[in-house]
């Protein structure tokens, strides 16, 4: 009775496995295909990362080594141009243009060497390009216009400008791809998209050799205007930076409610613009102080009449 159950159960069981293996549409043989298939991956892995890993770390030498050639081209551009005298803007845009080339070209090199079909990359990067150059258009606009800054050249590095849009001033460090950098009186870097410097109002205070300085100086109604105009035209006889061969104005501007505005034009050199002003304000004050000028500040003059009682004569 037991060895006959047990007979029984292992006939079921064999029936069973067989059955499943039906049901699951596979049948020993393909079994078997798929385990000798998973053996020979599992028994070819360690080549095969192995062969990755070299073909990476070569990558990487390629890499590095494009690198450093990349900037060995950049180095002999950059001595010709400047040998040539090109322009410091001109410059340092092609620059830009020429690194991002290159490294782009070594990309692909790269992406060649690991299989991939440069026709089919160039396609794809192509299409990326234009989708990026849609969501990007105010990056396009900063490069086109940096484009017209170089081409019409309204400022050069080393020139002095004040943007309109904003207000920002400074001289001008660098002109890039995107951008352009100001650097202030206060040490203060300043980055301009060139998209807003190409399509908007500038003053370039650096594009003559001389500056014409114009300052204003509030002197009391008591005070001798002659003599206040002789002062102011001593200070700057006095003072070598000014160019005496240019006519010098010294006048009365306006009569304002507390003061009589003088008013002093003269021309400088460019590079002592800042300079002069700072220094001949500060003489003026001292020179006005010893003389007995006065420099008024807003004052309001209060007259009282005698009120009368009413009937009262």
């Amino acid at each position: 009775m037991t060895a006959s159950f047990s007979s029984a159960s292992v006939n079921i069981s064999s029936v069973s496995a067989d059955t499943i293996l039906k049901a699951a549409g596979t049948s020993v043989e393909e079994v078997s295909e798929n385990l000798d298939a998973i053996q020979r991956f599992l028994k070819d892995l360690p080549g095969k990362i192995l062969v990755f890993g070299i073909r990476m770390l070569i990558a990487i030498l390629i890499f590095y080594c494009g690198s450093k050639l990349i900037r060995l081209i950049r180095k002999i551009v950059k001595k010709s141009m400047e040998k040539a005298k090109a322009d410091i803007g001109l410059q340092h845009f092609l620059d830009s243009v020429m690194k991002a080339g290159l490294y782009a070209l070594l990309i692909i090199w790269i992406a060649a060497y690991f299989g991939f079909e440069t026709t089919s990359l160039i396609a794809v990067l192509g299409s990326a390009g234009v989708t990026i150059a849609l969501a990007l258009q105010g990056s396009l606009s900063n490069v086109t216009g940096g484009v017209l800054l170089l081409v019409l050249k309204p400022f050069k590095i080393g020139d002095y400008i004040k943007e309109d849009s904003k207000g920002n001033e400074g001289f001008v460090t660098e002109i890039g791809l995107f951008y352009t950098k100001l650097r202030t009186l206060d040490e203060r870097t300043v980055v301009l998209p060139n998209g807003t410097l190409a399509n908007t109002s500038l003053t370039n205070a650096s594009v003559a050799p001389r500056r014409r300085l114009i300052m204003r100086f509030g002197i009391s109604y008591g005070s001798d205007i002659r003599k206040a105009k002789s002062i102011l035209k001593e200070l700057i006889e006095a003072d070598k930076r000014f160019i005496k061969d240019e006519k010098i104005q010294i006048y009365v501007e306006s009569l304002d409610d507390s003061q009589v505005t003088l008013g002093v034009r003269a021309i400088v050199r460019k590079e002592d613009y800042f300079e002069v002003m700072w220094d001949y304000t500060e003489a003026v004050k001292l020179a006005f102080d010893k003389q007995g000028i006065g420099i008024p500040y807003p004052q309001l003059d209060v007259h009282m009449d005698e009120i009368r009682p009413s009937g009262k004569k």
